[in-house]
């Protein structure tokens, strides 16, 4: 099994918006998802792309992705924040994930960024567990806060 790490094309988003979906699935929220194909090529490949995907391909096939943008602190400078890391079902539990974000902290380090940054659901306890075999530092000062598309357009 040869498992490649690589920048995502503008031809890879349709799989990638697959897993993302995948991802909504497994965390029992399918109707959340409202990316598009054509807003993902867009907000990643435009004049001023938001984000950048690295995948995990083997034969052709994505099989896991890892989404993230760079982030500022007014404290801290330039960091990266890791949206997700999807990796399909059956590749679950054979390294894709690590070689995903080996490769992400990778691309931090290339930065030269003083932090990398992303979440995890509490009840998602195979995410954490992964996690947890990295020096990582679980935050339960700070609180999670949005505003979504409709309530934005209220104000």
């Amino acid at each position: 099994m040869n498992i490649t790490i690589r920048k995502s094309t503008k031809e890879d988003m349709q799989q990638v918006l697959s897993l993302i979906k995948e991802l909504a699935l497994y965390e029992k929220a399918p109707e959340a998802v409202t990316n598009t194909v054509e807003d993902m090529i867009h907000d990643g490949f435009g004049e001023h792309p938001v984000f950048f995907c690295d995948v995990a391909e083997t034969e052709g096939k994505i099989i896991g992705i890892a989404i993230y943008f760079i982030k500022y602190s007014t404290w801290k400078g330039k960091g990266i924040y890791l949206d997700d890391i999807v990796v399909t079902e059956s590749w679950r539990g054979k390294g894709v994930g690590r070689l995903l974000f080996d490769n992400v902290v990778a691309e931090t380090k290339k930065l030269n960024a003083t932090q990398l940054h992303w979440q995890v659901l509490d009840w998602n306890e195979p995410a954490i567990n992964f996690y947890k075999k990295y020096p990582t530092e679980f935050d339960s000062e700070w609180i999670n806060c949005k505003l979504n598309k409709a309530q934005l357009f209220e104000l």
